[in-house]
């Protein structure tokens, strides 16, 4: 006869394989929006993350890896098509890569995450639904250019290792508005930005968590497929801020429940 506890412990599994599916399906479909301009969906999968109780000390690891699956995938599309430009992306790693190494080596309490996160939650959904089309350019001289790429690759690398949001969603509208590249330019450069330094963040937070495999495989094979599809049928089908709107719909409820716990 079954006792309380096995009861309980079967409950606990089916609630788990029910939240796999979801996120699986969730995941997919995010990956399969962003990678069509370059992007990796890594603020999405955190928000998703967060909705559904993950441990905050793992979040930024799934995120981390869920954007390196679906950017590779993406780069290569991106470098096949001679879109990825190393003079472009150089100046942003720069920075990006030890700053997402220390990022992702710190070890920081659930309140200090939940601020950060809630922090880059609200930026993120400032980018999606309020940024228009600007009126302004900013200077394209080199100098300015290089210095811009520099600060902006230690900000979003350091971000990239804390919370796992690659920051492709600010870095892809400012190349173009600064000329620094073309759009595709711009999204090519986006997907090997969130690409190099969601690695570097893995291995600086591997010292910190191990990642479960029984939750980090299927979500990963969702990720890979949407992100493969996505990049290579996105072009032109539909208007990606359109869908970036809807996906923002998950942050707000994201910062939403954040709110909630940091402010309590």
């Amino acid at each position: 006869m079954a006792t309380r506890n096995d009861s309980l412990i079967s409950a606990a599994n089916q609630n788990l394989e029910i939240s796999i599916i979801f996120l699986s399906v969730a995941t997919l479909a995010i990956a399969f929006s962003y990678s069509s301009v370059g992007l990796g969906g890594g603020s999405s999968y955190t928000a998703l993350l967060t909705i559904v109780g993950f441990s905050y000390t793992l979040i930024p690891s799934f995120s981390l890896v869920l954007n390196t699956i679906v950017t590779l995938g993406a780069t290569v599309q991106f470098w096949r098509h001679n879109h990825l430009k190393v003079s472009i992306l150089a100046p942003f790693v720069i920075t990006s890569m030890p700053a997402a190494y220390l990022g992702g080596s710190l070890q920081l309490s659930e309140s200090v995450f939940q601020g950060l996160l809630l922090v880059s939650l609200l930026a993120v959904a400032a980018r999606i639904y309020l940024w228009k089309n600007p009126v302004f350019r900013l200077p394209q001289t080199r100098s300015f250019q290089l210095g811009l790429s520099l600060l902006l690759g230690l900000i979003l690398g350091f971000i990239a290792g804390t919370v796992g949001i690659g920051g492709g969603i600010y870095l892809v509208p400012i190349i173009v508005l600064t000329g620094i590249g073309s759009e595709k330019q711009a999204a090519a450069t986006g997907a090997a930005f969130i690409l190099v330094n969601s690695v570097v963040g893995i291995v600086a937070r591997a010292q910190l968590v191990d990642l479960p495999l029984d939750q980090i495989v299927p979500l990963g094979a969702s990720v890979m497929l949407g992100g493969v599809l996505g990049s290579h049928f996105g072009a032109g089908h539909w208007q990606p801020k359109t869908l970036q709107k809807v996906l923002g719909a998950i942050i707000l409820v994201a910062i939403v429940l954040l709110a909630r716990k940091v402010f309590s």
